[in-house]
């Protein structure tokens, strides 16, 4: 199993396929799941040539179960340490919801040290996702609230809930489920720390990409359906918001 251990002393799981010598691709997963949700998305990439990798966040996955440091900062840094230690130049980083906020700070923060190639966002929680004063079509608090008490209360019966409905729009009229889907999502999700996935609603919904996204000078793809019950993109506000201060 591939690992490296920051400075912190936290142990990060990765994977990495392909050709050493091929332009990276860094797959950055989202709450609360682990490299696995890019198996086949890597498999396509890996095919075409590319060396692609991916990492379990802290407290995510395989990675090392520690009690602090579930918050976008930390989650960037853990990101550059394995960027670091494969010496990735060029890379493309490719984040989904929260791994795209991830995405967004460390491309902010490390970008320009390790020659960034491009940036890709999915249905990303930047610029930021809570209702505020300057956000005022976010998530209202009591929202996040309620997904803390859910997870709190009975995690796995909550995960099971999430991934049946609203995460892959299954609970949408005519939807059809796949039921390998849902326990391969609820198996991800089992497979991290309660604290990791209760502090990392907070990181994903209350942390402020503004000033990130404004210093990004990358090319950079931001993709957001119209029916995203997760982050939800407030009639297109997200999309417009977000590809307005990049491209600055």
């Amino acid at each position: 199993m591939s690992t490296i251990t920051t400075h912190e002393g936290v142990e990060i799981f990765y994977k990495d396929w392909g050709p050493k010598n091929a332009q990276p691709i860094v797959f950055h997963h989202g709450w609360p799941l682990s490299a696995d949700d890019w198996d086949i998305q890597m498999l396509y990439f890996v095919d075409k040539g590319y060396r692609v990798i991916a990492l379990d966040r802290r407290g995510h996955g395989r990675s090392t179960q520690v009690s602090d440091g579930h918050d976008m900062d930390h989650y960037a840094a853990d990101v550059a340490a394995v960027v670091a230690h494969l010496d990735l130049r060029k890379a493309v980083h490719i984040g989904h919801s929260t791994g795209g906020g991830e995405a967004t700070r460390y491309v902010a923060r490390f970008g320009e040290t390790r020659d960034v190639a491009k940036l890709v966002l999915i249905a990303a929680v930047p610029p930021i996702m809570v209702k505020t004063a300057a956000n005022p079509g976010g998530l209202p608090l009591e929202v996040l609230d309620g997904l803390r008490n859910a997870l709190a209360a009975n995690r796995a019966q909550f995960y099971l809930d999430f991934a049946s409905g609203p995460f892959y729009g299954y609970n949408r009229p005519g939807a059809t489920a796949s039921q390998g889907v849902i326990e391969n999502w609820w198996r991800q999700s089992m497979m991290g720390g309660a604290k990791a996935h209760y502090d990392g609603i907070k990181a994903f919904s209350e942390t402020d990409f503004t000033e990130d996204l404004k210093t990004i000078k990358v090319p950079t793809l931001v993709m957001h359906g119209d029916d995203d019950q997760i982050v939800p993109i407030a009639d297109s506000r997200i999309f417009r918001r977000s590809f307005s201060l990049i491209a600055r």
